[in-house]
């Protein structure tokens, strides 16, 4: 798959450092790493049903009725 787009992100020093060190121990690009998630994440939402209780960080979404 021909990759065309970038993304830049700011995380803490700390969570950046530990992802790349396990990343090389496991002999892992970063970025394929990152890519692997984003298309179980996207997977997953996906298969969600239309009734969606929580929102993109997995937290619970407040109903309507509540105000």
């Amino acid at each position: 798959m021909e990759k065309d787009a970038g993304m830049r992100i700011r995380v803490e020093r700390e969570l950046r450092d530990e992802f790349l060190m396990i990343c090389r121990e496991q002999d892992r690009p970063a970025a394929q790493v990152i890519r692997r998630f984003m298309r179980e994440y996207i997977a997953a939402k996906k298969s969600n049903h239309a009734g969606q209780t929580e929102n993109a960080d997995g937290r619970p979404v407040a109903s309507e009725s509540q105000g």
